[in-house]
């Protein structure tokens, strides 16, 4: 008998993996970005905070799809379901890819880049460091699903401890001095901008639903997981942003270039490059971890779906893991890591490809109520259709946004990820042909 996915995550492991995916190194690289462009103090805490609540509003969303289908894949399964298997496929193939690999490989730079302040000079390759912590990671989650959650558990409970202690010295820190330039005055397009990246630096609130069949008692813990972790983020985010503002002033922080170093540099000038530089790297290495663990479950559901990847699909009896899912995830985030060569910025021309499929996801609420109105659900969206209507809505929003500012900034992102898209379709078509005839 095969072996399939035990429960084994609590309500505290499943928090801890939200959590610790949506807080990377995205809030200490994107806060000066999104102030410079709002331009003032009320503009930076309503921005953040509507990205909080969009964010929930898809949390919520998620949780009515999870607890209705606990199934390893998350928006896999709910998209298979909702528009056939092909969409599921598209979306599990574009994963495994690229998009996945990509965003472990970017936070392996980010961990490199910021080991390197810790080294002495020339004493660390970027490339050798980001590739070896791919292959740790990767060989704790293989070995089983306790060491990796226990690895998450620690590094998120780490890192926001971290954020609490910048967060109490910025708000004590003596008054900022009269600041000599101020953000330039918001425009539409430096808006478009800021909410790309504020939502960039949210992502990763939907995680959970990947692993939701290894949840323990996930009628109730999806929902308290999905909601506590983005409620969580969103308050330390909002409090982040004004510990910045509080210590440095808004100028000075749009024109930061380092704000965290330079918020607790306000305290602790001598200590402060070092501590952030380990806080950061903390930060991207639980990012790191919790983006292998949940990714490895999108492969598996593609495998388990599909038998041209049936190898995927495989649990392995012994370990609890998908140990082939895993391996090939991380030979791929490898592979872009040597190919880059160095610090990979995944944000602009990723972007569109996520924001369809979560276009998608979030439609497909409504989608399976029609449908499927037998379908359990122990969770039913609050304030239906409210929540569902404003992020798919939101999300449409940012792939038109994303896509037009690609189209400019990184042209060939996009073509790359229409290449991924249509060999997917082909893909799909050649080794699923007799399905559809059946169909």
């Amino acid at each position: 008998m095969a072996a399939i996915p035990k429960q084994e995550l609590s309500l505290f492991d499943s928090t801890c993996i939200i959590v610790g995916i949506i807080i990377g190194a995205g809030i200490y690289e994107t806060a000066p970005t999104v102030a410079s462009c709002v331009g003032s103090t009320t503009g930076v805490l309503i921005i953040w905070l509507l990205g909080g609540s969009l964010a929930l509003a898809g949390a919520l969303c998620y949780a009515e799809l999870a607890t209705a289908l606990p199934q390893a894949g998350g928006d896999y399964v709910y998209l298979s379901r909702a528009y056939g298997p092909w969409v599921g496929f598209l979306f599990g193939w574009s994963q495994l890819a690229v998009i996945r690999p990509g965003d472990i490989a970017l936070m392996a730079f980010i961990f490199a880049r910021y080991a390197q302040k810790l080294w002495p000079a020339g004493g660390l390759n970027q490339i050798v460091c980001a590739g070896s912590a791919v292959v740790v990671l990767t060989a704790i989650n293989i070995v089983g699903v306790t060491t990796g959650k226990w690895t998450q558990n620690i590094l998120t409970a780490t890192k926001v401890l971290g954020m609490a202690v910048i967060i109490a010295v910025g708000f004590s820190a003596p008054a900022p001095l009269a600041p000599t330039s101020a953000p330039p005055p918001p425009s539409w397009g430096g808006v478009d901008l800021a909410l790309i990246l504020v939502m960039f630096t949210y992502g990763g609130w939907n995680e959970m639903a990947y692993v939701a069949a290894e949840i323990k008692n996930p009628r109730r813990n999806i929902v308290r997981g999905l909601v506590a972790g983005t409620v969580t983020v969103t308050v330390l985010y909002l409090l982040m942003n004004g510990a910045f503002i509080a210590a440095l002033g808004l100028g000075p922080m749009a024109a930061s270039q380092a704000v965290a170093v330079d918020t607790v540099a306000r305290v602790f000038p001598d200590a402060a490059a070092r501590a952030i530089a380990v806080l950061i790297c903390i930060s991207a290495l639980g990012a790191v971890n919790g983006l292998i663990l949940t990714g490895a479950r999108i492969s598996y559901a593609l495998g388990a779906g599909h038998p041209a990847f049936r190898l995927l699909g495989v649990w392995h009896p012994r370990l609890g893991t998908p140990v082939w899912s895993l391996a090939i995830q991380g030979a791929i985030s490898l592979g872009i890591i040597l190919l880059a060569g160095s610090f990979l910025d995944t944000i602009i021309y990723t972007a569109p490809v996520v924001w369809l499929f979560l276009c998608g996801t979030g439609l497909s609420v409504f989608v399976l109520r029609r449908r499927e109105p037998e379908l359990a659900r122990p969770y039913r969206v609050s304030a239906y259709p409210l929540p569902p209507l404003i992020f798919s809505l939101s999300a449409l929003f940012m792939l038109y946004s994303s896509a037009t500012y690609a189209l400019v900034k990184v042209p060939w992102g996009l073509i790359l990820l229409l290449g991924v898209l249509l060999s997917g379709a082909l893909l799909y078509y050649l080794t699923e042909q007799r399905s559809w005839h059946q169909d």
